[in-house]
């Protein structure tokens, strides 16, 4: 009965804040594929990585990690510190930095025409219909 219980109280602290963001509302935000929880308080940020990715490295993981930082603070992110699961991320607001303008993401739902299939060299070819995702 123990080891249940050890074993959920580690899965649970997963995605469990850092003591200087703890008690902080998250914002997740996805980036190029990377789903993080970050949290803002004062010139610093955290991204905690939530989903899996195989064998994730920190360079591709720390541009993401600035990216999200970036739109849910605001501000310009001057470094990112951390690893592929957790980044902390020191921000410049206020005067000596400037504000990033706020890019809605947007994403799209698409699917297959039907009878629109063409055979070609190596492979299918078909026409696909999309609209905003909302």
């Amino acid at each position: 009965m123990k080891y249940p219980l050890i074993l959920l109280s580690l899965l649970a602290a997963c995605n469990t804040a850092g003591p200087h963001f703890r008690g902080l509302p998250a914002k997740t935000v996805t980036v190029d594929g990377s789903t993080f929880d970050v949290r803002v308080r004062g010139e610093l940020a955290e991204a905690i990585r939530t989903n899996s990715e195989y064998a994730p490295r920190f360079g591709p993981i720390r541009e993401r990690a600035g990216r999200a930082m970036e739109l849910v603070s605001g501000c310009e992110v001057r470094e990112v510190r951390g690893d592929q699961a957790q980044a902390t991320g020191i921000l410049r607001c206020g005067a000596g930095g400037h504000r990033v303008p706020v890019v809605v993401p947007v994403a799209f739902d698409c699917v297959p025409l039907r009878g629109t299939e063409l055979q070609q060299l190596g492979g299918v070819s078909v026409e696909i219909e999309c609209a905003a995702a909302l």
